[in-house]
């Protein structure tokens, strides 16, 4: 089995796919040494270590770099695109088409816009038709920002089934946390459902009972590592406790291991 078959037969059998998403290449490494036998990127994190903004388009160079790096460990990536970087489908698909030929194997492309709104529901199926056209193996995740952006909330089923009828292999809606719109789309798609955890949302156990075939997990990891990071540096600040068990220097400087074995 390929790695495009086996990402795919992640979102079919047993429980949803838990999708962790990592910021660079020690988080990626420390992930997949915990396990995990797929992983996402997620662009808050990428835009933010770049220090720059998220969904504004601009770090394109920082996304493709560490996604070649990822697809270098024994692990499934998936690789969070935001809108494409381009407008052009041509564009999009010659970045798909590099990702795949990389050992990528899937990519998350959104329909929100900087500007807050929504592209063009035409213009985004397009997108979508011309990734599936120049890499038809590629797990492409289509996202809908409905339940994200302001006053698009009505707009989530015809979004979901446009971008499926458009060759999506899965739909993502981000924001969406009510139990009942959630089991209804699950029942309106025949392509797996991706919801993103929310500790304010359902449980994973709720949003498997509900169908949700991938539950990804965003921004939260690098939110979490920042709070980790500054509780740990204010704790050495009022000779505090530092929290017990962290890595050692000699684990963490392992992690460049799993990418030097998987080349």
């Amino acid at each position: 089995m390929n790695r495009f078959e086996e990402f795919r037969d992640l979102h079919r059998a047993g429980a949803p796919l838990v999708l962790p998403n990592a910021w660079d290449l020690a988080s990626a490494a420390a992930l997949a040494g915990a396990g995990f036998r797929a992983l996402g990127t997620t662009s808050l994190g990428v835009a933010a270590a770049a220090g720059r903004p998220d969904a504004q388009g601009d770090t394109r160079t920082e996304t493709v770099r560490l996604a070649h790096g990822m697809a270098r460990l024994d692990t499934l990536v998936s690789v969070d695109v935001e809108g494409g970087f381009g407008d052009e489908p041509e564009q999009v698909a010659a970045l798909a088409a590099e990702l795949a030929g990389a050992g990528v194997a899937g990519i998350n492309i959104e329909d929100g816009r900087p500007d807050g709104g929504l592209r063009a529901l035409g213009t985004q199926c397009a997108l979508i038709e011309a990734v599936k056209d120049a890499a038809p193996d590629l797990f492409v995740n289509a996202r809908t920002d409905t339940h994200w952006l302001p006053g698009h909330t009505a707009l989530t089923a015809e979004r979901a089934a446009a971008y499926r009828d458009a060759g999506a292999d899965g739909v993502f809606v981000p924001g969406l946390t009510d139990t009942a719109a959630i089991a209804a789309l699950v029942r309106a798609l025949d392509v797996p459902l991706n919801i993103l955890y929310s500790p304010a949302g359902p449980s994973l156990r709720a949003l498997t009972g509900l169908g949700v075939r991938r539950v990804s997990c965003g921004s939260l990891l690098l939110r979490a590592a920042l709070d980790a990071t500054v509780a740990t540096a204010r704790a050495v600040a009022r000779d505090e406790p530092v929290p017990a068990g962290l890595p050692t220097y000699a684990e963490t400087q392992a992690l460049a291991d799993a990418y030097a074995e998987h080349p």
